[in-house]
């Protein structure tokens, strides 16, 4: 387990960290994965973590010199919210949208998608089919590499370990180019690419392709490119048995991999399907199905964005006290730094609301909001807690009122064994100050990440719908 956790106020601190730590030390940005493998045990050589969460200017989204430029803690529901990305690099947003859940997308950094490097991380796909390129920093400098050369094998990249990812570059979508990505997985929300697809595809005016770029994942050891389709494409116009053949090319490009989500024959037939499928869209200009157009982020009035940094970096040692607000009262708690958030809160401070269901933001039992976002607190490293605004399930009750989504579940009797309830009413609280009269849809949405076991989402559902009139008003 680590034993110092540097909350840094600039890049510069953090990569001085990383110099004189090396490989004993790890970025914290978004942390979703890294907490749960060192909780599993993994990562055993991690002594010193360095969150760069409260360094102000990281989550930012730009355009400059003609190219999309993304932070290292620009998150999925930052990309999913982007006017930008979904004109001019649309494939992203719509693999943004594809992972986890809301809480999980509002820590979930692209930046850490890459790291990770996972051949089944969905954004990864897009972005290589965009052609972007990442720049990684340290204390020597900085150098610039295409993100197919970012990649050395499975789950493994070059990135040293004193360098930082400091941005992502994205070519955005000329006029006459239009790009798309397709995931198939075995559910519709927090589900693990079985195959992702994205294509970007340019054509003249007379619907000839000028230009392609066909992406694979979740199919080999790492992302793929598919050239013998792409070159095949040029040239012609797509029609159908063009985007036959090129689906063919493209199974034809990998043998794919066999593991417990798909067996390899399987995964190369819906290669050829979705390629199909993707070019099919592009074709009839439908690329943008399947991303909603208002979605229901949990993020608060400031968009999940830093907008208070620390006045200077403190270490946490495992005896360096805590200190936070926590449902409105400070607190400094000199134990339990080691824990997550979770534990942090049931454990140190005896909340207990918070509930565990699950320990990898499966399930949505330990939803708080973190300096007004909703996020997984399972996910969460405790010292994140410092110097933080925290509100549990404990503190949704207005004064002698209850909330309207704690009354509305009551009135409609949504409760049943009881376990997901604070989840379900944390995501609910907050989807209503963001949306105040949402439809069934951004309901559903806004839920995606909360897991009842009793199946009682109908009741559920009612009670959001009676909690949102009651807020207005309405009888």
């Amino acid at each position: 387990m680590w034993q110092a956790y540097h909350s840094v106020s600039s890049v510069q601190e953090a990569l001085a960290l990383l110099d004189e730590h090396g490989a004993s030390a790890r970025i914290v940005a978004g942390g979703t994965d890294l907490i749960i493998e060192m909780e599993k045990g993994q990562h055993p050589q991690l002594n010193a973590l360095v969150d760069i969460t409260r360094v102000p200017g990281l989550d930012l989204i730009s355009l400059e010199d003609d190219a999309i430029v993304l932070g290292p803690l620009v998150t999925h529901n930052h990309v999913v919210g982007s006017d930008l990305i979904r004109r001019r690099a649309l494939p992203l947003a719509q693999a943004s949208w594809e992972v986890g859940a809301p809480q999980i997308r509002n820590r979930a950094t692209i930046a850490g998608n890459l790291i990770t490097a996972s051949p089944a991380n969905d954004t990864i796909t897009p972005l290589m089919a965009m052609g972007a390129q990442v720049t990684l920093q340290s204390v020597d400098g900085e150098r610039t590499l295409m993100l197919e050369d970012f990649y050395s094998g499975f789950r493994q990249t070059v990135l040293r370990p004193n360098e930082l990812l400091r941005s992502i570059r994205i070519p955005p979508l000329a006029d006459r180019q239009r790009g798309v990505f397709l995931k198939l997985g075995l559910r519709r929300a927090q589900a693990i690419s079985v195959v992702d697809v994205a294509a970007v595809i340019g054509r003249d005016a007379a619907g000839i392709v000028t230009d392609a770029r066909i992406a694979l994942g979740s199919v080999a050891a790492t992302i793929v490119l598919a050239p013998a389709a792409e070159e095949y494409l040029i040239g012609k116009p797509l029609d159908g048995l063009t985007m036959a053949e090129c689906g063919r090319l493209a199974s034809s490009a990998v043998t794919p991999i066999d593991d417990v989500r798909g067996s390899a024959e399987y995964r190369s037939e819906m290669v050829t399907i979705l390629v199909t499928r993707a070019l099919r869209q592009l074709e009839a200009e439908r690329q943008d199905m399947g991303l909603p157009a208002a979605p229901p982020m949990l993020w608060g009035e400031n968009a999940a964005r830093v907008c208070h940094g620390l006045p200077q970096g403190i270490v946490h040692l495992p005896d360096t006290a805590i200190e936070s607000r926590v449902n409105g009262r400070a607190l400094s708690i000199a134990s339990g730094q080691q824990k997550s958030l979770l534990h942090w809160l049931r454990d140190e401070v005896g909340l207990p609301g918070t509930k565990e269901g699950c320990a990898e933001g499966e399930c949505g039992a330990c939803t708080v909001f973190l300096d007004d976002v909703a996020v997984m607190s399972c996910m969460v490293h405790a010292p994140r807690a410092h110097g933080a605004e925290i509100v549990t399930v404990e503190g949704l009750q207005q004064g002698d009122a209850l909330h309207p989504i704690q009354q509305a579940f009551i009135d409609e009797a949504a409760v049943q064994c009881g376990y997901c309830t604070p989840g379900f009413l944390m995501a609910g609280a907050k989807l209503l100050e963001e949306i105040p009269e949402p439809d069934t849809e951004q309901i559903n949405y806004s839920i995606s990440g909360n897991l009842c076991r009793c199946t009682g989402y109908y009741k559920i559902v009612d009670a959001f719908r009676q909690a949102s009139r009651a807020q207005a008003n309405i009888p």
